[in-house]
């Protein structure tokens, strides 16, 4: 990450006329509140379906519940600088096994109008730490991508981003610094633009900010602190040129949500435009496993670490008249196929308490 190039503005348009949003448009909160019809509400009121990601989401929820806390009543003697402070926040992710931490100014409009319950939302904190935390590539391998295991390895994510996101805001709030924990069940902040601003990634051609190294195979809580910090800059690592190039995530979309075209600009910022409730109904129903993750799988960006894969990083960054080769190199070498090695879970379906092989009905 701090081999990337730097910019000082992200690589899609982002202008100051963009308007807070109200976190009961998010896609899975309409469909708890039956914005997308009775039978995406039933399904997901009913839960999940795979026993590994109820258990994930459990911890998740535990988590969330200790998001906030009261800062101590002096601050602790501590250095004062942003700089010795950042490269401090950055260390303890990182030793609490974050893949990935960046920080960012917190902007107004990163913050939601109101929460799922319809409160008002007043956050005033002025920097914002991002936790990214990989979904394991070798278990990608071993799915399809939109399997049973697929929610499973949100949730993995997730709970280990939460449980460091808690652990951080707690430990600012004991240095006499408010802090608050945005977790996947928890959250009064809008996350991409977050990454955006971070450095993390660009916006990529699923809506939302792909990271180099590790494609979208991640998950992100986030805390949100008046600890004075140094934000990170924007990175530009040539996603851009590549994903107007690449088809691969719209071609393989199974709910046929991503978008072929180019970018346009929603509410003060460009992006590709996901048709989010397609997205959601076909995660919620999806008859085949829990969940769905297939853009993820066919990233070409999906990749482990190693000298070919930095090798092509680089061309993309710096041979952009390259990114063609490289996407069909991609699909020949077959990345996006399932490693049938690497499956080692259990397919089992949750039908009314009771669980059982997949494709059975519910009464």
């Amino acid at each position: 990450m701090e081999r990337l190039k730097r910019v000082d503005w992200p690589t899609t348009l982002v202008t100051d006329e963009i308007k807070r949003v109200d976190q009961r448009e998010d896609g899975f909160v309409r469909a708890l509140r039956g914005g997308l019809g009775p039978a995406v509400a039933g399904a997901f009121c009913r839960g999940y379906k795979y026993p590994l990601s109820a258990a994930g989401a459990e911890m998740s929820a535990y988590l969330g519940a200790r998001a906030e806390g009261d800062k101590a009543a002096s601050k602790a003697p501590i250095p004062e600088e942003p700089e010795a402070l950042s490269r401090h926040i950055k260390r303890l992710g990182y030793f609490y096994r974050a893949d990935i931490v960046g920080i960012s100014e917190l902007p107004q409009w990163a913050v939601y109008s109101h929460d799922k319950e319809g409160n008002p939302v007043e956050l005033s904190h002025q920097s914002a730490i991002v936790i990214l935390v990989d979904q394991d590539y070798r278990t990608m391998r071993g799915s399809t991508g939109n399997d049973w295991i697929s929610n499973a390895q949100g949730y993995l994510s997730y709970s280990t981003a939460d449980f460091i996101s808690c652990i951080m805001a707690s430990y600012i709030r004991r240095l006499g610094y408010s802090a608050r924990a945005h977790t996947v069940d928890n959250s009064r902040v809008v996350i991409p633009p977050l990454l955006l601003l971070a450095g993390v990634g660009e916006i990529s051609r699923p809506g939302i900010v792909l990271n180099p190294f590790l494609g979208l195979r991640f998950k992100v809580a986030v805390v949100t602190t008046e600890l004075p910090l140094l934000p990170d800059k924007p990175v530009d690592f040539g996603l851009q040129e590549f994903c107007r190039k690449c088809q691969k995530c719209a071609a393989g979309c199974p709910a046929r949500a991503i978008p072929p075209g180019d970018t346009v600009v929603l509410n003060g910022y460009e992006n590709w435009r996901l048709d989010v409730e397609r997205c959601t109904k076909f995660r919620i129903l999806n008859p085949n496993g829990d969940y769905c993750g297939r853009c993820i799988k066919v990233c070409p960006w999906n990749k482990p670490a190693g000298r070919l894969h930095d090798m092509a990083r680089w061309m993309v960054a710096h041979t952009p008249w390259l990114d063609g080769f490289l996407i069909k190199m991609d699909s020949i070498i077959g990345y996006e196929e399932q490693d049938q090695a690497e499956k080692w879970w259990f397919d089992l379906e949750d039908i009314d308490g009771v669980l059982q092989p997949p494709g059975g009905r519910r009464a």
